[in-house]
């Protein structure tokens, strides 16, 4: 089994840290692991992107090809368009439906979201949203990746929950429920 995973957003939206995520659960499951990380303008404001490749079976590059992604999961809707041309035929995206307007020429989001809903296998959320409603202003990616996990497959819910404890545990435990609270809610809130 394998699932080859483009990881997308800007600067300071926490992309990086669905990556150590996904990756921690891969690592305890026993499972192969290839990361190449492009951090653009990775500050504020900055596009950001991980190819994230994990397999029962050996991996021999960290890249993706041209249509070779099974799933995007993107904080930003324009950052997921802008890797479609990466996406599998029968690929997901999983995306906020939260425009991060960053700069002057930024499409118009309704015409992102509609060019998205014309897509056949997308999941949208509002995760800023869900994260700021339930008290949880910074756990919009845990919304994200809980909202990936049923399309992952390769690691289990329960993986990535304990992931999620390993990767926060340093923080203290507050932090561990914040994070585990805003993962359960995206998985909630998959259609």
């Amino acid at each position: 089994m394998k699932k080859d995973i483009i990881l997308s957003g800007v600067g300071g939206q926490g992309i990086l840290s669905i990556a150590t995520i996904i990756g921690e659960a891969a690592t305890e499951a026993g499972i192969n692991l290839k990361q190449a990380e492009v951090h653009g303008m990775s500050q504020r404001g900055g596009d950001v992107q991980s190819n994230l490749r994990l397999s029962t079976e050996p991996i021999f590059s960290d890249l993706l090809s041209q249509s070779g992604a099974d799933l995007i999961i993107s904080m930003e809707p324009m950052e997921a368009l802008r890797y479609l041309s990466f996406l599998d035929k029968d690929g997901w995206i999983i995306t906020s439906s939260n425009p991060f307007v960053n700069i002057p020429n930024y499409p118009d989001p309704n015409e992102l979201l509609a060019e998205l809903a014309a897509l056949p296998h997308v999941q949208l959320a509002h995760i800023d949203d869900i994260a700021k409603v339930n008290k949880l202003p910074r756990g919009a990616n845990m919304v994200l990746l809980g909202m990936a996990a049923p399309y992952i497959e390769i690691v289990s819910i329960d993986q990535l929950r304990s992931a999620i404890t390993t990767v926060f545990a340093r923080k203290g435990e507050k932090v561990v429920n914040d994070n585990l609270t805003a993962f359960d809610l995206g998985v909630s809130a998959v259609k």
